[in-house]
């Protein structure tokens, strides 16, 4: 007859064994050689990548912090300032490196705070040659100014990472309420997605040589998350985006903290601009967030010298996702982000662990229509 006998460990035992296994996974977790030195398990670095060179044939060193935790685990990537003017970004990523222990950490994070220092410099959207960097990803070593920068930065950064952050804001004098944009396709970028936190997810593929599509294509799984305008800093919208990289982390397991209790995301599978029909001085009156239905004022343009006033209206039913700021505008003028709600839209609200990527009710999972704007006006 067989008999099954289990024993009990005493908490001394338990302790050592837990210790040994420790000893065991740390051994296992080596060094690695990031930007020309080696960082150890357990220690921060402050890193400099060479982008390019000046007029003066100077280098160009961009700053770069990296952790690595004590433990084994994933390696996440946070980069910021793609766009110079864009700085809410930059401020994330400064404090999240700041107040991450290695020794608190399983994994490694590496965090970018200024990718664009030329366009920093002169608080510019753009390189010095007016190309934009988050258009030419992952770049040609024997390219344009702005794809051997991109080149560089992705087989010198990129390379490392296992999952990306790209932060961001809206672009010329417009904002955008806090939002997470992911190929929501890609079940690796829908996990992202969902462990940010962020109340609202828009589908987006990606423009072709953004960041996020060039990580994803190689498969690293990437989410941007866009929040506020550009030109500033914004408490609200930094606090947000911190709150949403340390939710990610606890979720993926790199930081001992538990996750926030409850989710709730709207996920909005179409997105669509809607653009004023006259010039003049456009006044909103709708916020960042704000619920509208078909035929609902969100502003309107008034002639400065004739005094004429034309209403804006929303030709859909959703939610103000981005708008511009009031500015004097033009024909044409994309002035209000509506996520639409329709059959495909989506509320998740603490889903299952072994959650995927969900496909919209209509069967089709319909990308933001960026090509709506023009080049200057995309948003990431």
């Amino acid at each position: 007859m067989n008999t099954r006998r289990g024993s009990r460990l005493s908490g001394l035992a338990l302790a050592a064994l837990l210790c040994a296994g420790a000893t065991v996974a740390r051994a296992q977790w080596e060094s690695i050689e990031v930007l020309g030195e080696t960082v150890a398990p357990g220690e921060k670095w402050l890193l400099s990548w060479v982008s390019s060179e000046t007029f003066a044939g100077g280098p160009v060193p961009i700053p770069v912090r990296v952790a690595r935790g004590v433990l084994p685990g994933p390696t996440l990537c946070l980069t910021a300032g793609i766009h110079g003017d864009e700085l809410n970004g930059i401020e994330v990523v400064r404090r999240i490196l700041l107040e991450i222990d290695p020794n608190q950490l399983h994994g490694m994070v590496i965090g970018v705070p200024i990718v664009n220092l030329h366009g920093f410099r002169q608080a510019s959207r753009y390189l010095p040659d007016r190309r934009d960097l988050n258009r030419h990803f992952p770049g040609r070593s024997n390219g344009s100014a702005a794809s051997r920068i991109a080149h560089s930065f992705f087989q010198q950064v990129i390379v490392h990472c296992e999952a990306l952050v790209d932060l961001h804001t809206g672009s010329f004098h417009r904002s955008n309420v806090p939002q997470v944009r992911a190929d929501l396709t890609d079940s690796g970028a829908f996990e992202l997605a969902k462990a940010f936190g962020s109340g609202v997810v828009v589908h987006a593929v990606g423009e072709p040589g953004t960041l996020r599509r060039a990580a994803g294509d190689v498969g690293i799984p990437a989410i941007s998350y866009e929040a506020g305008e550009p030109m500033r800093f914004q408490p609200v919208e930094v606090e947000e985006g911190v709150r949403g990289v340390r939710e990610l982390l606890a979720r993926k397991g790199m930081l001992s903290s538990q996750p926030r209790r409850s989710q709730r995301q709207e996920i909005y599978y179409r997105a669509r601009w809607v653009r004023v029909d006259d010039g003049g001085i456009l006044l909103s009156d709708v916020d960042l967030g704000d619920a509208v239905k078909v035929g609902d004022v969100l502003g309107a343009v008034t002639d400065p010298i004739s005094n004429e006033r034309t209403i804006v209206k929303s030709p859909y039913d959703g939610r103000v996702l981005g708008k511009a700021v009031n500015q004097l505008v033009i024909p044409g003028f994309a002035a209000f982000h509506v996520g639409i709600r329709g059959d495909d839209f989506r509320v998740l609200v603490e889903e299952p662990e072994e959650a995927h990527a969900p496909e919209p009710e209509n069967g089709s999972a319909e990308p933001v229509a960026e090509d709506q704007l023009d080049v200057d006006e995309r948003p990431e």
